[in-house]
């Protein structure tokens, strides 16, 4: 895949991970300790891919002080921000005129989906099946909550279908593409345009050749507070693979830069983030805690996602819980059952009980 290029679209608002997303985009989101996107261009390189574009939009300015040109992984990484949001396939088409053009097809990925999928494989099925475009399809046990993908007995698409209590088809969308290049160009310039409900169906009305390659490795889509730290543990704990994360499968990940103190306990796949204090006898169970965050002694962690700068009291316990950035939970509280308290959002102490969002 030497001369091939790719883009990631990275320029969504992470609607569905606030408080989470309120200041970072999605995309920089801890997975496993690394930023998510770190996670898709090590893929990409790995795959053979040495030029990336990052189609953003949403808080663009954050994204090259963390990943930089791409030297990192060996590759050169370009940017090419949107205004207004172009939806997926606008991105594509702003995102094509930092592209070299060199005539090969261009992979294109979400900025949401951690796949183990192999970028290889698919590429030598578009090319055996001579396609404009190929999907990565994977088959769902349930697919109404998604919209689904049907192919033919020579997997061509026939059609993509919205979201539906009984589905034809137990195959989706996973959110890798490839394109021939004279395809991109058919997508309108300067306008949201869907993918999957504009792009797609009028390459199939023209008669263009759509084609879906078909993979059960692990997928996975990162989208709400709980979804990320699934994929998080499920990384750490190796049961995703991932280029860009090097230490061996664990119950835990520590940066080195934590302080821990005695009787912690770190379990249940967990990744604690760098300049984390963790107070005497705290625990953290199948939770990602992001850099600077300060834990008490005592407080109890579970299930839950702690954004950037939280404070949690002596003796506090979390269960389900995501914390924007800066958070201060006082001691002696307890949250519990999906709350999501907003970043800079202050509970004093005195044993309070939440379960709604604050």
């Amino acid at each position: 895949m030497s001369a091939v290029e790719a883009v990631i679209v990275a320029g969504g608002l992470g609607t569905r991970l606030r408080p989470l997303t309120e200041h970072v985009p999605k995309h920089l989101l801890p997975v496993a300790g690394v930023p998510f996107v770190a996670h898709q261009i090590a893929k990409l390189a790995a795959a053979g891919v040495r030029r990336v574009v990052l189609a953003t939009s949403y808080h663009a300015d954050r994204f090259e002080p963390v990943l930089g040109d791409g030297s990192a992984w060996g590759i050169e990484l370009a940017y090419v921000t949107e205004t207004e949001l172009l939806g997926t396939a606008g991105a594509i088409r702003n995102a094509a005129t930092a592209l070299r053009g060199d005539g090969d097809p261009v992979v294109v990925l979400n900025g949401d989906v951690l796949s183990g999928h192999d970028l290889n494989a698919q590429l030598a099925h578009h090319r055996r099946h001579g396609a404009d475009v190929t999907l990565h399809l994977v088959t769902v046990e349930d697919a109404r909550p998604f919209g689904c993908v049907p192919t033919d007995d020579d997997d061509r698409v026939t059609a993509f279908l919205e979201k539906s209590p009984d589905p034809v088809s137990l195959q989706i969308n996973a959110g890798c593409y490839l394109f021939e290049p004279s395809m991109i160009a058919t997508i309108p310039e300067g306008r949201a345009v869907s993918v999957e409900r504009e792009t797609f169906p009028a390459l199939l009305a023209a008669g263009r050749h759509i084609s879906g390659y078909v993979d059960q490795s692990y997928w996975h889509d990162l989208g709400t507070p709980e979804a990320l730290r699934r994929g998080s543990i499920d990384v750490v704990r190796g049961v995703a693979s991932s280029p860009a994360f090097a230490a061996p499968p664990a119950e835990a990940w520590v940066d080195a830069a934590t302080e821990v103190a005695a009787g912690v306990t770190v379990s249940g796949g967990s990744a604690v983030g760098p300049r984390v204090k963790l107070g005497a006898g705290a625990v953290v169970d199948g939770s990602v805690v992001c850099e600077d965050v300060v834990i008490g002694a005592d407080a109890r962690v579970h299930a839950s996602v702690l954004g950037r700068g939280c404070r949690v009291g002596a003796g506090t316990v979390l269960r389900g819980v995501a914390l924007g950035d800066r958070a201060d939970i006082g001691p002696g509280c307890e949250l519990l059952d999906g709350v999501r308290v907003w970043s800079d959002v202050v509970i004093p102490a005195g044993g309070v009980r939440f379960s709604a969002d604050v």
